[in-house]
C-alpha cells in the first residue's frame, strides 16, 4: 500500500504542513504514527483522498462542517441511499447560498454602475462648466 509523508503531501497539493495539521485537528484526517515518540505522521491512499475531498470542498465554499460530513460519508460504504441524500442536502444548502451571494452581488454591480455613470456625468458637467 502507498504512503506518503506531510512533505510530500503538502508538495502535492500546493498546500503548507500546517494545513494539513489543521484538517488532522478538525477531524478531516488521521495519519498514522511512526518513529520515535511517534513523530512522523504516516498518510495511506486513503487520507489522500481525504485530503483532496476536503481542498475540493474547500473550493466549493463549503464550511468545514460539511467537508466533514462528506469525508465521513466516504469512510462509511459507499453510495448508500442516506449518504446520498446528505450529500444532495449539502450541496442544495450550498447552491441557495451561492445564488444568494449572486443576487447581491449583481444589485450591487448594478449600484456601481449608477455611481459611476452619476459622477462621470458630474464631471462632464464641470468640465464644460470650466470652459
Amino acid at each position: 500500500m502507498a504512503t506518503y509523508t506531510i512533505t510530500e503531501l503538502a508538495r502535492e497539493f500546493d498546500i503548507t504542513p500546517r494545513a494539513i495539521r489543521f484538517y488532522e485537528d478538525q477531524g478531516l484526517l488521521s495519519p498514522t504514527r511512526e518513529g520515535p515518540g511517534g513523530r512522523n505522521r504516516v498518510y495511506t491512499t486513503r487520507e489522500r483522498t481525504h485530503l483532496k475531498l476536503t481542498l475540493r470542498g474547500k473550493r466549493l465554499g463549503l464550511s468545514l462542517s460539511d467537508i466533514k460530513s462528506l469525508v465521513d460519508m466516504y469512510r462509511s460504504p459507499k453510495d448508500t441511499e442516506v449518504q446520498l441524500q446528505s450529500f444532495l442536502v449539502v450541496l442544495a444548502r450550498h447552491r441557495a447560498a451561492l445564488e444568494q451571494q449572486r443576487e447581491d452581488i449583481e444589485i450591487m454591480l448594478a449600484e456601481i454602475s449608477a455611481h459611476e455613470e452619476k459622477s462621470r456625468s458630474l464631471l462632464e458637467q464641470l468640465d464644460h462648466a470650466e470652459k
